[in-house]
């Protein structure tokens, strides 16, 4: 197995446990206000199983990674039954809201984890800071090379879920806070038509989700490039 089919697999690895981390806080954040239908479901659960969606999280991802895109996708939405909330509106866009901040903790999180090991090891300095410029080296035996390009794959995913799920585009979760400030009829050409947009976002413009996505994961490869 070549570096490059290690790396496939780190970011399968990742991906399961970045969509299975927002569906947690998703269903978690919902208890908390009020709605305990997704615990009741067993949705409050790092198992992959437990969220797994057909299209979101295994042909959407095996396309981008076939085309040699981000890989990126969502899970089997969270239930969610707001007539439980206690503040509707209120706790909806929170439980909305709570599934990219939690993407954003796990790449902050993995970033730290990254620095920590730059500042212990003069090697896992070089190799961070190569990483993400694609320079790996490949002549060494070191356990850190297959940790920190793990590590790596943790904050790129997570950083992709982030961005993506906050554009306001039905099913993401940006859509879920946008539709409490439109009007009735603009919401229902949003739930009816809206995933067009999705759709061509993904296929018809992937430059477009580079645009978005870039300027985010820059400002965490900045940042591990001062290790």
């Amino acid at each position: 197995m070549t570096l490059q089919h290690v790396d496939i697999l780190f970011q399968i690895i990742a991906f399961l446990f970045a969509i299975s981390v927002h569906e947690s806080a998703h269903a978690w954040m919902a208890n908390r206000c009020g709605d305990p239908t997704a615990r009741m479901l067993g949705r409050i659960t790092l198992n992959p199983i437990k969220h797994i969606d057909i299209f979101g999280t295994i042909l959407l991802p095996l396309i981008a990674l076939l085309s040699n895109m981000p890989l990126l996708g969502w899970a089997k939405p969270t239930p969610v039954d707001t007539r439980n909330f206690k503040n509707p509106v209120r706790d909806d866009i929170y439980t909305s809201i709570v599934g990219p901040i939690s993407n954003f903790l796990v790449a902050t999180a993995a970033t730290l984890l990254l620095l920590m090991i730059g500042v212990v090891s003069s090697f896992g300095k070089e190799l961070i800071r190569g990483i993400p410029l694609g320079y790996i080296p490949t002549e060494s035996n070191s356990i850190l090379i297959p940790i920190c390009l793990f590590i790596y794959e943790l904050i790129v995913i997570n950083v992709v879920l982030f961005v993506f799920n906050l554009i306001p585009i039905p099913p993401l979760d940006g859509s879920h806070v946008l539709r409490h400030f439109l009007s009735d009829s603009a919401r229902r050409v949003d739930d009816t038509v809206g995933w067009i947009g999705l759709i061509a976002l993904i296929y018809l413009a992937p430059g477009a989700l580079g645009h978005l996505l870039n300027p985010v994961l820059s400002i965490f490869n900045n940042v591990l490039s001062r290790v």
